[in-house]
């Protein structure tokens, strides 16, 4: 297994009640799969890809309370006066870390090397820190929203930690997508570990990174040629006919 922090996700199962497995978000199929067998994280890039409604970002911001990152995005080791109480696949997540995981869980919580990027919450959130020490000096409002994301890829996906992103696509556009694909190639081959919810085929061509797709079928590693989506956008540029035809009145 390449060099990661968290290896390993689970659901603690005795903390689940009978009730509870019958309701939401454990019967959403990619968690009810990971709480019947786990999913080993094989990679230090890991997408989760899947349509709307599938589960990828519920997941994301579970594995994010469990890293004790904060679930409405930020960095490790600092808590934005969030009062929103822990989600409840939060509590019961349990993240199976490697040596390196442990011994940066072990760290004082200002020493800890992570990130939780949320696209719904990202400019929220710089309204607080923008300008502080250890963040960006750009005021995000006075820039773009796709110029926004690039400035907080590059000041805090940096260095060798643990980095979540939930749809980091929604401000980008194409050319933007490829500077976060290089920069996720770089973060993995650097030491750090990128688990990232997408819609996104370009995001999830990143090389060497593992690819899980989510849907009712629950959780399956899919070639990035074989991803639906990439199947779906293929077809579309080539003929968007094809797809209108079903929507729009002639």
């Amino acid at each position: 297994m390449a060099d990661v922090f968290v290896e390993r996700l689970s659901v603690e199962r005795e903390l689940v009640s009978d009730d509870e497995r019958g309701q939401w978000p454990f019967t959403i199929p990619c968690v009810a799969a990971i709480a019947r067998d786990g999913l080993e994280l094989r990679r230090p890039v890991t997408f989760l890809v899947g349509e709307n409604g599938s589960g990828k970002s519920t997941l994301v911001e579970a594995i994010a309370e469990a890293a004790g990152l904060d679930a409405r995005g930020g960095r490790a080791g600092r808590k934005y006066g969030n009062q929103r109480p822990m989600t409840r696949l939060g509590e019961v997540m349990r993240l199976g870390l490697t040596r390196e995981g442990a011994k940066m869980r072990l760290r004082a919580r200002n020493k800890r090397k992570g990130y939780f990027l949320r696209a719904e919450t990202l400019f929220g959130l710089a309204e607080v820190v923008s300008g502080l020490p250890g963040y960006w000096p750009e005021e995000l409002s006075s820039i773009s929203h796709g110029e926004g994301f690039l400035t907080v890829f590059q000041a805090m996906f940096s260095e060798p930690g643990l980095y979540l992103m939930d749809e980091p696509e929604a401000a980008l556009s194409f050319r933007s997508c490829l500077e976060l694909v290089a920069l996720m190639h770089d973060l993995g081959r650097g030491g750090a570990q990128v688990i990232c919810a997408t819609h996104s085929p370009i995001l999830a061509s990143t090389p060497e990174a593992d690819i899980i797709e989510v849907g009712d079928f629950g959780l399956r590693r899919v070639a990035w040629a074989d991803l639906a989506i990439t199947d779906h956008w293929r077809r579309y540029l080539t003929d968007p006919s094809a797809y209108l035809r079903h929507l729009i009145d002639p």
